[in-house]
């Protein structure tokens, strides 16, 4: 049995400018987008350069539960749709899954239910559900809102207008839009509230409904319009995982060294490319080539004044460099990713000052002051985005030991491996 002791992973310190190229793995945004929409398909297809990991594995196991044969034997996963029957869906801590598959699962001619892991449990849900409630499928979750809860399918759904509050996740439009196009009337999604975050989300979710032939009328603000229409079976091919590519680059500036991720898309709807802006206003050199995005650092950290709000997954990483700055920062924006894999906001401030940073917390984000930073333990709450906090401090900072490295599989398998051989 595995101890904490054991699980504590001290994370390597750059003693050196680091110079490497970082090849990422596929996006876990796209791939689920990609493997839904080829469950929906009339046809099989192929999604080429598919992330491999705890996520994704999720996400095709779900469809399978469901009908679809997912062959992720070769390099490329084969994706061909079923009859959509009951079953069940274990969502592990992925967003899009507990998010994507019910508007999908009210297609089926059967109960479906879904479970977690116990964090899982703590995550909204209501827009969502109570969504499918308004399209007229029935949901059964005790009034909770939350995992675990069950989605008794008959085969159809009438669809048809809907007004939902996206503002704690913007996971809740791109689910219905996702399955809309199955629905008889369609779905009409219309968004009353604050702002919803993550915009990009939603726009990289109407570019995949629109590479596989399927009409999207976006032209009104907070109002998504999809027609019942087929969905064309497309071969796609998925980007690199830009947001995984945060503590890679940002090794650049805490080294003082040069990092190039080959592959770096010219155009994308991913909310890492806004590291590129980021980065650059904290110091770095950042181009973009045919060889790929390169930073580089002078061994300086500038501070930021940043609204994540539409790239609030950046956050950990964000907070993590600058805690290293040589002036203060303010993140600001990000209330909604207290409902993450964990509370990320009270988890950065209480891990960060255990280092000795000066962070206060706000209520949509946080202070951060330069100041002297130590060793210890940062703990992750089984959040992958943590990991990469925790990497880029100890990148500069002596004896940071990692709790629980491990759960950047979910998005990275062999994260760590590929992190210590950079140094």
């Amino acid at each position: 049995m595995t101890t904490a002791h054991e699980d504590l992973w001290p994370a390597p310190v750059a003693h050196a400018p680091v110079a490497a190229t970082v090849a990422l793995p596929g996006s876990k945004s796209l791939t689920n987008r990609a493997l839904l929409l080829a469950a929906l398909s009339d046809g099989p297809s192929v999604v080429r350069r598919a992330l491999r990991s705890r996520d994704t594995e999720l996400m095709a196991a779900a469809l399978t539960s469901l009908g679809s044969r997912v062959d992720a034997s070769g390099d490329d996963w084969a994706v061909t749709p079923g009859p959509l029957h009951g079953g069940s869906v274990d969502c592990g801590l992925a967003g899009t899954v507990m998010r994507f598959v019910p508007p999908l699962a009210a297609l089926a001619d059967d109960e479906v239910t879904f479970d977690g892991d116990a964090h899982a449990r703590t995550r909204p849900m209501s827009g969502v559900l109570d969504a499918l409630h308004g399209l007229g499928v029935e949901v059964e979750d005790e009034g909770r809102a939350t995992l675990p809860f069950t989605v008794r399918g008959t085969g159809a759904v009438r669809g048809g207008t809907v007004v939902i509050d996206a503002s704690a996740s913007s996971q809740f439009v791109s689910a219905l839009l996702l399955a809309g196009a199955a629905y008889d009337e369609g779905v009409d999604v219309r968004h009353e509230g604050e702002p919803v975050p993550s915009l990009p989300h939603i726009d990289m979710t109407v570019a995949c409904l629109r590479e596989h032939g399927v009409e999207v009328d976006d032209t009104e603000p907070d109002r998504w319009r999809v027609p019942p229409q087929p969905v064309r079976a497309t071969d796609v091919t998925i980007e690199p995982d830009l947001s995984n590519a945060a503590p890679f680059l940002m090794l650049a500036l805490t080294s003082g060294g040069r990092v190039t991720v080959p592959g770096w898309p010219r155009a994308t709807h991913q909310a890492g490319d806004a590291l590129r802006d980021l980065l650059a206003r904290m110091g770095a050199t950042v181009s973009l080539d045919d060889a790929g995005l390169t930073v580089t650092g002078s061994g300086r950290i500038e501070g930021i004044d940043a609204d994540l709000h539409d790239v609030g997954e950046l956050t950990p990483a964000v907070a993590a460099l600058c805690a290293l700055a040589d002036s203060p920062s303010r993140l600001r924006g990000v209330a909604h990713i207290r409902g993450h894999e964990t509370d990320r906001l009270t988890a950065l401030a209480v891990e960060l000052q255990g280092l000795g940073a000066g962070v206060q917390e706000h209520p949509d984000g946080l202070t951060i002051a330069p100041a002297t930073l130590h060793g210890g333990e940062f703990k992750t709450y089984a959040d992958h985005r943590m990991a990469h906090a925790a990497v880029v401090v100890g990148s500069r900072v002596e004896g940071v030991l990692v709790e629980n490295v491990a759960t950047t599989a979910k998005t990275f398998p062999g994260f760590a491996e590929v992190w210590a051989g950079l140094f």
